[in-house]
Order: structure tokens, then sequence, then C-alpha cells
């Protein structure tokens, strides 16, 4: 039987619910149980795929091809675990299936209700997570905070787990902040008290308040919270700021979350194995060597639109002992003239432009990778990136005047990136592009192959509906462009690169969500290295 660890949050969002969740889940994992963790949204969206990442942050891609809450990133990267798009439920998923079921009569005539019927279904899919993947511990973050209405029915279906699942078998961690007064320099525990109430007064008692601070938590509020809550002061757990999120699990190992959470649920109390973790967390900070990387997208105001990216670029600097010096340029303003697009070239060691579909901005894009181009900087172009560097290649290396894709200029003469075959006759937008983990033959000899460490065949996830059109490839390479991989079905240009040149490549997967602290993608790897040739 698995056991259920239900994290809520409390006070505002974005507290730190999900770095949490994903360190639980670590140290649950170190100590030899398998562990899985679920991503509870209470949007009414059925996915994060047609949201703006303004409002939401990165889209995050599992293998299966779910858009997903990027907390998933979080889970996969601390556990090296791949999960399904069944790991993020949201409210749209749970009132669309209730509402189809009623359509078609499954409910013989019952009024449908939020209780029993959307809470009986947010308690069927969190349950069939635990019996698909086995799990002796299943994770499960709500999203949002604590006194949201959107939130209630997810609150009351795992209230309710409780009693079906046992006291034995279920345990609610609540995480919130504790702010400090600037003026005086205090901890006010008052927010975490009323967050507590606010639980209780839906039927739910904390075992465990977990309380985020910019400082590590002081004896006197670790009292005051614990006896406010009702709990036994080790009960109450710090997890104060740090440089980087993955010294989170090790601040919450020094204080025994994980051997409290194993005795309350009655698990056998193991000795972790965390040494890996700990020779990654020395190596990211001591790394001194700065190396600058140029970041040109159209979402920079929120950099979380690009998490993955800047996880992985992480993964890799602490490989090669370098520290990442990331500078953002908003490819708008490129592209409105009020900065050169020389700028982010010159002044860095490699230059990457980042996904982001549409026209804002890519012409933006399209002129920085001109400026690569002439000068032989490092170049990485993920999936709208690599689009748009073929788009500069056809215009500036194979004279193709005027050349575009056909999502920005679907009157363009030289249609060099063009919408997929299967995406012609699509209508609805949401979970409908190429989406998910697909195979990729590799060409020997290339940058890319010899990148990958000679590999045949390497996986990377998608999330796109337009290619390189095959019309113009000849074109292409005659001017230099070399395809270094294909996709096995259908025989898609999955990854481009420049000859003669230091490291120019354009990828149409993400490789940044297959990175993992102890296996950076080589993509990344490759491009700093030759940052620092």
């Amino acid at each position: 039987m698995a056991k259920y660890v239900f994290i809520t949050g409390g006070v505002l969002s974005s507290v730190g619910k999900g770095i949490t969740t994903a360190s639980l889940g670590l140290l649950l994992k170190a100590r030899g149980y398998h562990v899985t963790a679920i991503k509870i949204d209470p949007y009414i969206n059925v996915d994060a795929g047609t949201m703006n990442p303004y409002m939401h942050g990165e889209v995050y891609v599992t293998e299966d091809g779910g858009e997903t809450d990027l907390d998933l990133g979080h889970y996969e990267r601390f556990l090296d675990t791949f999960l399904s798009k069944k790991n993020n439920i949201t409210t749209g998923q749970v009132y669309l299936t209730v509402i189809q079921r009623e359509r078609r009569g499954e409910y013989l005539g019952q009024t449908v209700q939020v209780i029993p019927h959307i809470t009986d279904e947010i308690k069927r899919r969190i349950r069939e997570v635990a019996q698909e993947t086995s799990a002796d511990i299943v994770l499960v973050e709500i999203g949002g905070t604590v006194g949201d209405i959107e939130g209630l029915p997810f609150l009351e279906a795992i209230r309710q787990m409780r009693m079906e699942e046992g006291f034995a078998n279920t345990l609610f961690v609540h995480v919130a902040l504790v702010p400090i007064l600037s003026t005086t320099g205090e901890q006010k525990t008052k927010p975490v008290q009323h967050s507590v109430q606010e639980l209780r007064r839906i039927g739910i008692q904390p075992d465990i308040i977990i309380a985020r601070s910019m400082k590590p938590l002081e004896e006197e509020a670790r009292r005051k919270i614990a006896l406010y809550a009702n709990l036994p002061p080790e009960a109450v757990f710090s997890n104060p700021d740090v440089e980087y999120i993955y010294e989170v699990p090790l601040v919450l190992e020094e204080q025994g979350l994980a051997d409290y959470v194993a005795r309350r649920l009655g698990l056998e109390q193991r000795r972790p194995d965390l040494s890996s973790w700990r020779d990654f967390v020395v190596k990211i900070k001591a790394a001194s060597k700065p190396i600058k990387i140029a970041m040109v997208g159209k979402y920079t105001k929120l950099k979380d639109s690009y998490l993955s990216i800047i996880e992985a670029l992480r993964h890799a600097s602490a490989h090669l002992g370098l520290r990442p010096v990331l500078n953002w340029y908003e490819s708008t303003a490129i592209e409105q003239g009020k900065l050169s697009p020389r700028t982010p070239v010159e002044d860095n060691d490699a230059v990457i432009v980042l996904p982001g579909f549409g026209a804002r901005g890519a012409e933006g894009k399209i002129s920085v990778i001109k400026e690569v181009i002439e000068s032989g900087k490092p170049f990485l172009g993920i999936c709208f990136g690599m689009q748009l560097a073929v788009v500069a290649i056809a215009r500036h290396l194979a004279g193709l005047e005027g050349a575009h894709s056909t999502e920005i200029d679907p009157t363009t003469p030289y249609p060099v990136i063009d919408l997929l075959e299967e995406q012609r006759h699509i209508k609805e937008l949401g979970g409908t592009m190429r989406l998910g983990s697909y195979p990729i033959k590799l060409i020997h000899n290339t940058l890319v192959y010899n990148v990958y460490g000679g590999r045949e065949i390497v996986y990377e996830r998608h999330r796109h509906r337009y290619e390189v059109n095959p019309r113009y490839l000849d074109k292409l390479v005659s001017a230099g462009m070399e395809v270094s991989g294909y996709s096995l079905e259908g025989g898609r240009v999955e990854f481009i690169e420049l000859r003669g040149y230091r490291y120019f490549v354009g990828s149409q997967p993400h490789p940044e969500f297959r990175s993992r602290p102890m296996k950076p993608a080589p993509l990344f790897t490759g491009l700093l290295e030759a940052a620092t040739r």
C-alpha cells in the first residue's frame, strides 16, 4: 500500500512548495524508497500548453507528451526519473472527465456535484498514479495557496483520503512563509498561524510545518509556530533562502525531515546515500571561472519562462567547473532598434537563441543569428531558435532573400520552415503539437554526433508544429549547413550545424528537459566547452 504525503502552501503563492516537494522526494529516494510526485494545479486549463509563459512560466514537456507545470521539471531533476502527463492534475482535466461521463449517462440520473463526484475523480487520479508506478511514497503538491476558492475541492479530496487511507498512510506537510520585518529584523509567525487556521477550518491538521524564510528559523519563532499549530517543535522545519536550489535537500536533511516523515509513516529507518548529490553541490558552489552566455528571447522579463534551460546550463557548468553568467536580451527590443544585435554577440562567450513561438521578436532573433554567423561565436538555437537559424542561413548564406517560416510569413517566396504535414488539418490548439520524446538518428562525423559521444540513436523531447522544409535542404547544405540528425519516423530534420564553425548548432527538440544534475545535457556541455576554447 502506498503512503501519501500531501504538500500545501500558505500565505502566498510561489513560496517554494515545488522545491520542497522535490527535495523531500530526493531524501526519501536516497533511503531506497520508490517515490513519485504529483502536481495539482487548480486552474481550469486542461494543461499548461495554451498558457502564455508570462502567466505560468515554462511549459515542461514529459516523455509521453504532456504539457505540464514547471514543477514537474524540478521533480524529474531531483528524483532523476521520468514522469508522465498523469503526474500533473488540473481542475480542467477533472471537470472535463466528469462532464463527459455525465453526458454519456454514466451517473444514472444523479445530480452531479462537487462532492462526491469531483472529489472522487481527484482521488481516482491520485490513486491511479500510485498504482501505475507502484510507488512506496506518493508526494502530492497542491498548487496555489490555502484559502484560494479554486483549491477547495482538492483540499477536500485529500481530507477524505486521510479518512480512507488511514492516519498511518497519510501525512500533511504545510509550507508557509515567515516574513521578516525590515525595521526590526523580527521573524513574524502570525501569517503561518492564520494559514494553519484556514487549513483546520476545512478539516486538515498539518503534521509538519516547513517555514520558508530569508534566514534560518529562530527557536522562538519555531516554538511559537509549534504551539499555535498544535505540533511538537521537532515537527517544525526551517527552509531558508539558499544560493542554489540544490542545497535545499541538504538543509532539510541536516534537520532530520526525512527521518521524521519515515517515523510518522511507520517506514523502516534507513541511512541515505547522498554522496553524489553532495559532490554536485560542492562543484556548483566551488566553480569560479565565469562564462558569459547571451540569452536571447521574447519572455526575458520572466526568467521562469526558460527555467529548464537555466538549470541545464547550471548542470553543464558544474560538470566543467564553470560559473555561468547569464545575460538576458529581449529580442523585441532588438527588433525595434532599441538594442544592437551585435551587443549579445560581442559581450558574451556564447549565444543561445531561446524557444518562443510567434512573430514578435522573431526578426530580432534572426538579426542576432546573422551576427553570430559573421563572428563565429559558439551558438545554440533551441526549437524556434533553431528554425530561425535556418532562416538566417537561407537569407545570408544561401542567398534566398525573403526566406522565412510560414508561421511568420505565409507568403514568403522561400518557406524554408513550414507546417508539419500532419498539422494541416488540426483545428484545436491544446495538446495537438508534435509532443514528447522521439528517437533521432545522428549522422556520423558531425559535431552533434561527437557531442553525444558517438551514439547512433538519441531520444529528446519535442514541442513544435513547424519543421525544416526538405525542399530547400540541397540549397541550405550547399551554403554550408549540415543536417546532423534526422527523426527515425519521417526523416525530419532534428539537428543542424554549420560546417567549419567551432560550435553552431540548432536543435529542433528541447534537450534541456532531459538534463540532470549529474547527467548534463550534451548540447549544453558542448556549447560551454566550445566557449572556453
